[in-house]
């Protein structure tokens, strides 16, 4: 890639968050592989930082020596935020993928305040007055307001009372500046709120104290700790409805069976059941493409892409979901190709931020475990997820020629989660339906 000249002020480069994957606005920090004071060459590590699920090294863009590190391990930083100095001999060659790419946002007064000790509670003013411009805790709701939201607040009139009911978005339900200005341009909808009377009869969460019992005590490591937060999100932000069926996979299960051998032998991959589901899933969605969507704000975003995320277990015991892109362009062949590829990266804890983002629906394979069926809790900002129960062999009733009759047949419990703001119960019915026939009209005479 061809390069280009950077100059950097007074013999010091700024080094900035690099873009880590697409959608990615934001990193944790999780060590530093250089101290104030070393030398590093460029394209060796400099730290390794955490998004989402996925670990990865940074490399430095330039040669130098550290000469500060803005933020510690466990800090969230934006990307395109300055983390690091490095000094150089004032002109650095980097290339086009250089970190500094980004220019270094507002949410960097944000981060200096991290250390920085809540000022007291105070009683809250109609409006934010010049003065009053710090960072603060509104004692109603003890939210923590940055320098930059309170300053966009005085621009706007806008009161410490009306900011606390702006809902908040930030790490640890922080309000951030891009939600004061979504706020604003819905019309500020709590400008003229009055407190609400608490309905004597309204069910309330009751402060219990639980007795937790006494054993080993195991703390969360930092996934466990997002998926922790991310499923309470989509609980709170969704609300979820599970419709289920029922779907006979004989023919699938015996042309997998008749093929897997050979299909292993021909194209040196191994057929397992999941490209089989990924590619009937990506059918149905093609056919009902408004489950292949997102919900922003009042707005339904209907993806042109179909990528299929399928979550898989780590050797942690985590979960994680990697992503299998356009899945409904590619042929058997290929979909075998990225299944086991990505289920090896997991497994050997080598996904990369790429492999697990664009996700649009999502398959959980709960029969895997030994599970009849789930009620599995929506990947968000998805709008629906599909669990696959365990393939098992009963007695059945089917029609014949001859009339019924009893066979033992492959039978499976497929389960929809689905968000009912945007997903009706036709919709999500009619589309796991729709998968069910998919698995159940499955060609035996298919060659591979």
């Amino acid at each position: 890639m061809k390069d280009k000249q950077i100059s950097a002020y007074a013999g010091s480069y700024e080094f900035k968050m690099p873009k880590l994957g697409e959608s990615i606005t934001e990193a944790a920090i999780i060590t530093w592989f250089k101290n104030v004071g070393d030398t590093i060459e460029q394209d060796e590590m400099l730290l390794e930082v955490a998004t989402d699920k996925v670990d990865s090294e940074v490399p430095s863009t330039v040669s130098g020596v550290v000469e500060e590190i803005r933020f510690k391990a466990n800090d969230v930083i934006k990307i395109g935020e300055t983390i690091a100095i490095i000094k150089t001999d004032g002109n650095v060659s980097t290339s086009k993928k250089a970190s500094n790419k980004s220019a270094v946002t507002s949410s960097a007064v944000e981060a200096s305040q991290k250390q920085k000790t809540k000022k007291k509670r105070q009683i809250i003013p109609d409006a934010v007055e010049e003065s009053q411009a710090q960072s603060f805790s509104v004692s109603n709701s003890n939210q923590f307001f940055s320098p930059l939201v309170v300053s966009i607040a005085k621009k706007h009139h806008i009161s410490f009372e009306e900011l606390a009911r702006i809902p908040a978005t930030g790490k640890e339900g922080r309000l951030r500046k891009s939600d004061v200005f979504q706020y604003i341009e819905e019309g500020r909808p709590f400008k003229f709120a009055q407190p609400v009377t608490k309905d004597p009869t309204a069910y309330r969460i009751p402060q219990l104290t639980f007795d937790k019992g006494k054993g080993k005590v195991i703390e969360m490591d930092r996934m466990r700790q997002m998926i922790a937060d991310h499923m309470v999100y989509s609980k709170h932000t969704s609300p979820h409805v599970t419709a289920y069926v029922e779907a006979d996979l004989t023919n699938m299960v015996k042309w997998r069976n008749a093929n897997k051998k050979a299909f292993e032998e021909k194209y040196g991959e191994r057929l397992t059941f999941t490209p089989l589901f990924v590619e009937a899933v990506a059918k149905a969605v093609k056919d009902f493409p408004n489950i292949n969507a997102s919900v922003d704000g009042k707005n339904i975003i209907v993806k042109d892409d179909i990528n299929i995320g399928m979550a898989t277990a780590l050797p942690s015991g985590n979960l994680i979901v990697p992503v299998v892109k356009n899945a409904d362009t590619k042929d058997l062949v290929s979909l075998a190709t990225d299944v086991n590829a990505l289920a090896e990266k997991a497994r050997e804890n080598n996904l990369k931020a790429d492999d697990i983002q664009g996700s649009s629906f999502t398959i959980s394979n709960v029969g895997t475990f030994g599970s009849v069926m789930g009620t599995p809790i929506i990947n968000q900002p998805e709008v629906a997820i599909l669990a696959l129960g365990i393939i098992k062999k009963r007695p059945e009733v089917i029609e014949t020629e001859n009339g019924d009759d009893i066979a033992i047949r492959s039978m499976m419990y497929l389960s929809l989660s689905f968000d009912h703001r945007v997903v009706d119960g036709f919709l999500g019915g009619s589309f796991v339906r729709r998968v069910a026939d998919y698995f159940e009209q499955f060609d035996v005479e298919r060659t591979i």
